[in-house]
């Protein structure tokens, strides 16, 4: 699939993740629509083309979003919890999804932005005090190039580095992947189900999401974190958040964590209602009972979902309020205080989790 554009000079960088085709094409490697790209046309992301033979990453080095935010609005709890966190965007998208809360960045389909190089971007990361980089608002491998060059440099920094995917991804992108990512959240849309995903995310199924889970958990030490979006009427099947709940525990382990997301109208899909929170909780309720220890209720402020519960004697470990810590009762082993159970939360509580930790200084 690729777009109608023409491009007539190249622009960025020339992309890595290519394949050149007997017909004169080239198929992109960046995520599992696999693009073949004639000359002068863009992929469906309509950030990756071809010109002169070869595939740039048009958008290398432009960042068209920017902010500081708090890491567990990723969200991502059980790794460096309370960091404050610089994230990043390019324009365009892998997906086109109907209720996007980031139609503005992932829909935008034409380079655009600050030019910033990765040694640019990190020293502005830290400049502002922040512990890591999130590569986020868009899916962050349409950029991979970038992103992992933005990375390596980060990590040399002493900064850690997270992406907010969709998944969709190929065994080349998992294989950029290792040695400068070291979390990852993979967002489900209507726990995967086909027919939501087909007509509101513009994807065949949700079966390369999976693949990459297990290429990820095979070839890198990436923590990861799964969500699932629950949209009313259209996205809110049991059945589907029970098997995704069983392959998770199966297949990545009962400690991963789930966060079940409230639905709010955007983009495509105002006419619909946020989600109901007893329709949260019913989903909740299916990821507990499919064995999974770590199950979140995201978007809802005050829930007790938000909550990281010890397995062991039950008591708040983690107490959150929104992006807030209000309790931590952790020790320096990531142990609970009150009974000495292990709790599967990665790194120590972050420095500036007491600073309020948003900041735009890019739109």
């Amino acid at each position: 699939m690729s777009a109608s554009v023409r491009l007539t000079t190249p622009s960025g960088k020339e992309a890595e993740l290519a394949r050149p085709l007997p017909t004169g094409r080239v198929q992109c490697t960046a995520c599992a629509r696999s693009c073949q790209i004639g000359e002068g046309q863009v992929g469906f992301c309509g950030v990756r083309g071809v010109v002169g033979g070869k595939l740039y990453l048009l958008v290398y080095g432009r960042v068209v979003a920017g902010h500081i935010d708090p890491i567990e609005k990723k969200p991502v709890v059980h790794y460096r919890p309370g960091s404050k966190i610089f994230s990043i965007a390019t324009s365009g998208c892998s997906w086109a999804c109907a209720y996007c809360q980031n139609s503005d960045i992932s829909q935008l389909r034409k380079v655009e932005g600050m030019e910033a190089s990765p040694e640019e971007i990190v020293d502005a990361a830290v400049a502002r005090g922040c512990e890591g980089i999130a590569y986020t608002y868009n899916q962050p491998t349409i950029f991979m190039e970038y992103a992992r060059d933005v990375g390596v440099v980060a990590r040399s920094r002493g900064l850690f580095n997270i992406f907010v995917s969709n998944g969709y991804d190929t065994p080349e992108t998992v294989g950029l992947m290792d040695g400068f990512l070291d979390c990852a959240t993979v967002d489900f849309k209507g726990s995967g189900e086909t027919g939501f995903v087909r007509r509101y995310i513009a994807i065949p199924n949700a079966d390369p999401i999976f693949q990459s889970l297990l290429e990820i958990k095979a070839r890198t030490r990436v923590h990861v974190e799964i969500t699932d979006l629950i949209v009313p009427k259209v996205g809110e099947s049991l059945d589907a958040a029970k098997r995704l709940c069983r392959w998770v525990c199966d297949n990545l382990g009962p400690d991963t964590p789930v966060h079940f997301l409230r639905f709010h109208p955007d983009y495509k899909m105002m006419d619909l209602p946020m989600t109901p929170v007893e329709v949260l909780e019913r989903h909740h309720r299916i990821g507990r009972e499919a064995g999974l220890n770590y199950v979140y209720i995201g978007n809802v402020p005050g829930h007790p979902a938000e909550n990281t519960y010890c397995t062991g004697c039950g008591s708040v470990v983690v107490g959150r309020h929104g992006y807030r810590i209000l309790e931590y009762n952790l020790d320096a082993k990531n142990r609970c205080r009150r009974c000495g159970q292990a709790t599967p939360v990665i790194g120590p509580l972050g420095r500036s989790y007491k600073e309020d930790r948003f900041e735009s200084f890019l739109n």
